[in-house]
């Protein structure tokens, strides 16, 4: 997600009601305090996107469109390898 507009701190106090519809509409929102960023405010949509519980992955795996693809790795099996110096 990328960071569509910036706030200063007194700007968002006095328009919190615009800052949370941009939020919603235009993406995340960052409030800065003397000129460095100090926090964001998201969407709440964005929010459960970020901390959406994550499959474990095994699960992950076990669901890809790729499971029943053969997986052909060949390894060379010579003892040592030629290494440029």
């Amino acid at each position: 997600m990328e960071i569509r507009h910036k706030w200063q701190l007194q700007t968002a106090k006095a328009r919190l009601s615009s800052l949370i519809k941009n939020a919603d509409s235009e993406g995340p929102q960052e409030i800065t305090i003397r000129g460095k960023a100090a926090a964001v405010i998201l969407s709440r949509e964005d929010y459960e996107k970020l901390t959406a519980k994550k499959p474990a992955f095994l699960q992950f795996m076990r669901q890809s469109p790729l499971r029943d693809t053969a997986l052909e790795i060949e390894r060379d099996s010579s003892p040592a390898r030629e290494v440029e110096l």
